[in-house]
């Protein structure tokens, strides 16, 4: 058997995936035959433990007082799971709890399952004592050195896994196992596997259509069918109203991140699919305020926006949740080695981790020049503030190897996208201006662009100056 599968355990400060956080991760990545790499963190949950949690799991509030928070390490999370099938002891449980974790940071987190709860059933029947992690542990006199942590659990499930794997050898056709949850729940009608199978993975945005074909639902993803998957294994309020009306899917390939949330920003405001709710929006809009201190050092902070305040000069940027606003702080906090002190919730600390630590020159408890320190962080502001602060061309990935993405920022104001042929090398802004195909301007465009821009360094901004044209 082959393929890729991530297995997954967490520990957490209780059971509720809404209420509760992580404070351990483990993953372990397998490809049915051997382990290939793995990964474990402590997790500042950002609140206490709980005693009886620190009782079960032995992590206490100190432990975790330093570990880094999950948006720290959420990229090498996606990392080490994609395109690899989601595996653990109880799935739900941990899929769920790393889910909602995502969700918080505004990204969709979503992977195919499988629970070795469900497989050991199959595999070992009528097991005494039944299928719990620790009873099959026992059963198995599998050797764990310190239970209820992270990566103890998961190379404990790691050996189930593989137990389970030994005994049906090639003859278990994992693929039909994966689908089974799917094939379980009510598809809408007309809507059959084979039709979902034939979606891409790509990046791209995809459409429901009814019994009309009308458009019902707009949505954008990096992997089409991954995410159209999972619209069907939920069972919720708007996985009720897809039963109902859809009938049909169609998709538009983009390349690009960038231009899949363009495109569907545009796309819902034109056609309003009646199922949309993505763009009401559950978070509050965030903006960046930079100020200099008594001390004459910049500082920067969150602050909730209102109609009052959004127009603010000192507000740089802008964005639709919190923790967009709180990435793109504690990127250019890490790019530019600037004093936690001086950053959102931290005014008035006497002490800087960072700096104990090498990590930071320590501007905050004044043990760095007002200027030299400035220096860095008027840099930082600038980037924080460069989605509309300059006319540009912004160029990511495009559709295929010869491809590239073209975003144009003029006047102050986005006026859309296109795709450039640059199979024979660059090309001049003037030829990238031409590609462009004209997209009217919403509210919601310049915190698409400028969370994307927070969130991907390495996309590629072209100053627009008078004197290239």
């Amino acid at each position: 058997m082959s393929g890729l599968f991530a297995i997954v355990d967490l520990e957490t400060t209780g059971g509720r995936a809404d209420r509760e956080k992580i404070i351990e991760v483990a993953v372990v990545l397998h490809n049915g035959n051997q382990v290939l790499d793995q990964f474990e963190s402590l997790i500042n949950p950002e609140r206490s433990i709980p005693h009886n949690i620190t009782r079960i799991t032995g992590i206490t509030n100190e432990m975790v007082h330093n570990a880094p928070k999950f948006y720290e390490v959420a990229k090498r999370v996606v990392e080490i799971t994609e395109k690899a099938v989601f595996v653990a002891h109880n799935v739900r449980f941990d899929y769920n709890f790393l889910k909602m974790e995502f969700q918080r940071l505004g990204y969709t987190y979503t992977r195919q399952q499988l629970c070795t709860v469900k497989m050991s059933r199959k595999a070992f029947p009528n097991l005494d004592g039944g299928y719990s992690l620790g009873n099959l542990i026992r059963q198995f006199d599998i050797k764990v050195k310190d239970r209820h942590r992270a990566m103890a659990d998961v190379l404990a499930t790691v050996e189930i896994f593989e137990k389970i794997i030994a005994l049906n050898g090639d003859s278990t056709d994992f693929t039909q196992m994966l689908k089974k949850g799917l094939k379980e729940a009510i598809l809408p009608q007309g809507l059959g596997l084979e039709k979902l199978e034939n979606l891409p993975n790509e990046a791209g945005v995809y459409y429901f259509h009814n019994e009309e074909g009308d458009v019902v639902y707009v949505g954008k993803s990096i992997h089409i069918k991954r995410r159209v998957f999972e619209h069907f294994r939920s069972r919720n309020h708007k996985a009720d109203k897809m039963e109902r009306h859809v009938r049909d899917i169609s998709y538009e390939l983009t390349g690009s991140e960038l231009i899949a949330l363009l495109k569907e920003s545009h796309e819902i405001r034109k056609l309003r699919p009646i199922i949309n709710v993505a763009q009401k929006g559950k978070g509050k809009p965030c903006g960046i305020l930079t100020f200099e201190n008594q001390k004459g050092y910049r500082c920067f902070d969150l602050v909730k926006l209102t109609q009052k305040n959004r127009n603010h000069s000192h507000i740089i940027a802008s964005y639709d949740k919190k923790s967009f606003a709180a990435m793109a702080m504690f990127r250019v906090k890490s790019e530019y080695l600037l004093c936690d002190c001086l950053m959102d919730g931290n005014k008035g600390k006497k002490s800087c981790i960072y700096q104990q630590i090498g990590q930071c020159p320590g501007a905050g408890v004044g043990m760095e020049d007002t200027e030299e320190y400035n220096e860095r962080a008027d840099e930082a502001k600038e980037i924080l503030s460069a989605a509309y602060d300059y006319d540009c061309i912004i160029l990511d990935i495009g559709r295929n190897e010869e491809e590239r993405s073209v975003i144009l920022i003029e006047d102050g104001e986005y006026q859309g996208y296109g795709y450039a042929d640059y199979s024979t090398g660059a090309l001049k802004i003037e030829d990238l201006k031409n590609c462009i195909q004209p997209f009217e301007n919403n509210s919601n465009i310049p915190g698409i662009i400028r969370t994307f821009i927070a969130s991907n360094p390495q996309v590629e901004i072209i100053r627009i100056n008078i004197d290239e044209i």
